[in-house]
């Protein structure tokens, strides 16, 4: 039988998020990209994709969580060029935008660009395709969405809720102010002046202490963009890990319960979880931990902006998960991760921790059965 493989690499996206996941066997690979980080840090994502050989670039999804600058703005950078310039294709995006009013969602600034390009340079018919082109969200009953891509890669949606999309549209409609929000020529006219996304040319050629240091500072996200977060399931060739963007962790743990029932199981195994919203406190609470039973935890970001990861979060996942003692991995290492990085502490707390030798390369665990 061929060994198969799923392989996560954390870009160094600085403070945001850009995932490049791989699957697939010796005959073959395939490939998913989940957000594009902010602008500053684009060069990344582009030398990825430039390192693709002819012929193996495509990827069989590209998903943009939600609508914060330090997940979306590489991927309105990488759709901004002309198509025929591109060094990719992609089957199918998943991006929640203005369009699906209807189902109560809608998005920022970037979110009017982004919703611009994928009709422009995708092509509506591969738009949330997989949910009849409608929003990318969590019904309310029933069954999780889920969604079987090639070679039996299967996503299972975990957020966001129509409710936690209802707060989203009404954040937006703040937010956009300068055209009619889903106007998408407006939104084209109005990307043509954003220099940022083509910089060489016109747009469009145009622990008891820790316990109740963790207690006080749970205080959850209450930010309506990160409850808009599309997190998933992933699981391929008996491997699996949870990608959950900046979700909040409420329907995060109402959607894995859901999922437990159904599947007749107590925790949801899985081989890593990447951390959300970049290990701020605000995401992970007990409860979620309580659900999931992970030896490995990813965290994505450079601690710019907003010093992420907290101490109370990964103090919270040390203290808390199930499975003993866990790995955390980071992609950068910084004056707010490096206190980790300590085998005093760690023989204490009964943790591991892994730390990109890079400050440029990705940051890659492969998993292999």
């Amino acid at each position: 039988m061929t060994k198969k493989f799923l392989q996560i690499e954390m870009l160094c996206a600085d403070h945001g998020d850009a995932l490049w996941i791989e699957y697939g066997d010796k005959l073959g690979t395939r490939r998913i990209l989940i957000d594009g980080g902010p602008i500053g840090s684009f060069t990344a994502l582009d030398e990825k994709i430039g390192s693709l050989k002819a012929g193996a670039s495509t990827f069989e999804l590209i998903v943009v969580s939600h609508v914060d600058t330090d997940h979306i703005d590489g991927i309105v950078r990488l759709f901004a060029p002309k198509k025929a310039t591109w060094k990719f294709t992609t089957k199918e995006v998943w991006f929640n935008g203005w369009k699906h009013l209807s189902t109560e969602i809608l998005g920022p600034n970037q979110g009017e660009f982004l919703s611009a390009l994928i009709a422009a340079r995708i092509g509506v018919e591969n738009w949330n395709t997989r949910f009849n082109r409608a929003a990318v969200v969590v019904p309310s009953k029933g069954a999780l969405p889920r969604i079987p891509l090639a070679d039996d890669f299967v996503i299972t949606l975990l957020s966001p809720s129509q409710e936690k999309l209802t707060r989203m549209k009404r954040a937006w409609e703040k937010d956009v102010k300068a055209f009619k929000h889903g106007d998408l020529k407006a939104a084209w006219a109005a990307l043509a002046a954003q220099k940022k996304y083509l910089p060489n040319e016109g747009l469009l050629g145009s622990t008891p202490a820790i316990e109740a240091e963790m207690a006080k500072q749970a205080k959850p996200d209450a930010a309506p963009a990160n409850g808009s977060s599309i997190a998933f399931l992933a699981e391929f060739g008996g491997m699996s890990a949870l990608f959950l963007a900046d979700a909040h962790p409420g329907i995060v743990a109402e959607s894995i319960k859901r999922l437990l029932v159904e599947r007749g199981v107590k925790r949801l195994k899985v081989d890593a979880v990447k951390v959300a919203h970049h290990g701020s406190k605000g995401n992970t609470n007990d409860e979620l931990l309580a659900l999931i039973d992970s030896p490995n935890f990813l965290i994505s970001t450079n601690g710019a902006v907003f010093r992420h990861p907290d101490e109370a979060a990964i103090q919270r996942i040390i203290a808390h998960s199930v499975h003993q003692p866990p790995t955390l991995h980071f992609n950068y290492k910084t004056s707010f991760n490096q206190m980790w990085d300590s085998e005093a502490k760690r023989q204490k707390l009964n943790y591991l921790t892994q730390y990109n030798s890079s400050e440029t390369a990705p940051y890659l665990l492969r998993f292999e059965r």
